[in-house]
């Protein structure tokens, strides 16, 4: 996720890896992506600060702009190539700055504070050209974001100049005063360009129509979202054709992706893998090396504890194949690896030894016990259950997954001399 991502503070991987994420998704024949996420989450209790890449504005910016290059091209012609991919800033504006983390709440902020801390990463993602901005779900001062003109229409599209289109979020609109999934003039007044409106998109279309004849909606506003949205589509090529009236796609020297059905041949490549190893190698954040403990020696017979240690899901986190990313079985996530995994590849070929316990508690003391009652050195993995937006809410920051049984393991190991 982006605080991993953040945590590298590598801008150049950042723009590669968008370029891989951009060649795969064109390889699904889809053009357009909600990404960056450009939120500065500034209280962790938030449940969506692992979508932040960091809580210093500047990081943002410069990562945000890296990503929306690497998504898009760096020039507005490369946005028509096969392998690029309309990108979306997200989301506009405050959404990691909300009072007590809680989400789509609400900032307290007076205006410089929230241009400082949370403008940043759209001021980069603007620069490098993105063509779409999502509105957020949070109020500022009390008012919502996909209701407020001021924000939306005079700062977005005035101040900072933004000619692409806004989108809205899931049904967020339908939170407005006077608002209902299935209908919304103020969204629409205030800047919205583009409704998302998964369910009732039939009766708001309806009554978006019949607010334009009874003059809720300005027939100039209808004209101006219409022509955003065109002005990019017409700039990621989706209405350039052949002679024979085909759509085209192009292809550059050296793109896998060979015709507008789209190729799956771009997706999983060894490149792409590796930069995703790259990532993972770069996120990681050492806290403590007691003893010099690490690097461990791959020759020895290594305890690994923890349901985390063989969990994929719980690797990946929220939004992964799902939108809470849980329930999601190792067998869903073909060709990856999961933490236990590693360990085996690296130890046994080595003439090691690991054994593994999934859970701690009376079970995995036997399993010790009886399978490797003096281990060289126990690796215990512990890590939260997937979870998204809201739901990941907490109240305080207090490490509470339900799995203690694993910290009481632990210190029951260092006790006895074991390294861990």
């Amino acid at each position: 996720h982006n605080i991993g991502l953040g945590a590298t503070r590598n801008v150049e991987l950042m723009r590669e890896i968008a370029e891989a994420t951009a060649a795969e998704v064109a390889a699904t024949n889809i053009k357009w992506v909600f990404a960056p996420t450009v939120a500065v989450a500034q209280d962790p209790r938030w449940g969506r600060t692992y979508e932040s890449y960091a809580q210093d504005p500047d990081l943002v910016k410069a990562i945000a702009s890296a990503f929306v290059s690497g998504l898009q091209g760096d020039h507005p012609g490369e946005l028509k190539a096969r392998e690029h991919v309309i990108a979306t800033a997200k989301h506009f504006l405050g959404d990691g700055g909300t009072n007590g983390g809680v989400d789509q709440g609400n900032v307290l902020l007076d205006e410089q504070a929230l241009f400082e801390q949370h403008a940043q990463g759209f001021i980069g993602a603007l620069e490098a050209g993105a063509q779409t901005v999502m509105a957020s779900f949070n109020s500022w001062q009390g008012n919502k974001v996909h209701g407020s003109r001021y924000l939306l229409t005079d700062v977005l599209k005035g101040a900072l100049q933004f000619d692409g289109f806004v989108i809205g979020d899931w049904n967020a609109h339908g939170q407005l005063p006077g608002c209902s999934n299935k209908s919304c003039p103020a969204a629409i007044n205030a800047g919205v360009d583009m409704i998302m409106v998964p369910e009732d998109w039939e009766k708001f279309i309806g009554n978006t129509i019949a607010q334009v004849r009874d003059g809720s909606i300005a027939e100039q506003r209808i004209d101006d979202a219409v022509r955003r949205i065109l002005r990019v589509k017409m700039r990621a090529g989706l209405f350039d054709v052949n002679a024979e009236g085909k759509l085209l796609a192009t292809t550059p020297t050296g793109n896998s992706i060979t015709n507008a059905e789209g190729s799956s041949s771009a997706v999983g490549t060894a490149r792409h893998r590796e930069l995703a190893r790259q990532a993972v190698r770069e996120s990681l954040v050492l806290l403590k090396n007691n003893d010099s403990l690490l690097p461990l020696q791959p020759r020895a017979d290594v305890l690994v504890i923890g349901e985390a240690a063989n969990s994929i899901a719980q690797q990946s986190g929220g939004w992964t194949l799902t939108w809470q990313g849980d329930n999601n079985p190792n067998s869903d996530f073909p060709g990856a690896r999961s933490i236990l995994d590693g360990i085996r590849e690296v130890v046994e070929p080595a003439g090691g030894r690991v054994v593994y316990t999934g859970n701690a508690g009376v079970a995995a003391a036997q399993t010790i016990a009886r399978e490797m009652p003096e281990p060289d050195v126990a690796i215990v993995v512990m890590g939260e259950r997937p979870y998204a937006e809201g739901i990941g809410d907490k109240s305080d920051v207090t490490f509470r997954n339900h799995r203690t049984p694993e910290l009481e393991t632990l210190q029951k190991l260092q006790a006895r001399g074991i390294p861990t």
